[in-house]
C-alpha cells in the first residue's frame, strides 16, 4: 500500500499546487482589479451590437464574415504546423497535396479580396 501512495505522491502534490496557485490568482484578481467601468469599456466590441437589444434588430454581416475568415485562416495554419515540422521526412505526395491546400485557401482569399469582404467602410 505505501508503494500505491508513494507513487500517486507527486500527482497529488502538483493537483495541490495547481489548486492553491488557481485560487491565489483568483483572490489577487479580485482585490487588485480596478471597480470604475465607464460607458466605454463596457460597450459591445465583438460583435458591434449589443447583446441584449431586441432580438429582431437589424445587424451588421461583415463582423461575422470577419469571424468566419479568421476561423479559416486559423485553421490553415494549425494544418501548416505539422506539415512544416515534418518537412523533412514527408514524400512528393504529402508536399503537393499541401500545396494544392495552400492553392485552394489563396484562391478563395484571393475571391474574398476582389468581391470586397475584407473593406471595411
Amino acid at each position: 500500500m505505501e508503494f500505491l501512495l508513494s507513487e500517486y505522491l507527486p500527482i497529488l502534490i502538483f493537483m495541490g499546487l495547481a489548486i492553491a496557485l488557481g485560487l491565489i490568482l483568483i483572490l489577487a484578481a479580485a482585490v487588485v482589479a480596478v471597480r470604475n467601468p465607464d460607458p466605454e469599456k463596457v460597450s459591445a466590441y465583438e460583435c458591434g451590437f449589443n447583446a441584449f437589444d431586441d432580438a429582431r434588430m437589424k445587424f451588421d454581416v461583415r463582423f461575422y464574415l470577419v469571424s468566419i475568415l479568421f476561423i479559416i485562416f486559423d485553421l490553415e495554419v494549425a494544418f501548416l504546423f505539422p506539415w512544416a515540422v515534418a518537412f523533412q521526412h514527408i514524400s512528393m505526395t504529402a508536399f503537393w497535396s499541401m500545396m494544392v491546400f495552400l492553392a485552394v485557401l489563396t484562391a478563395g482569399f484571393a475571391y474574398e479580396w476582389k468581391k470586397g469582404a475584407l473593406d471595411w467602410e
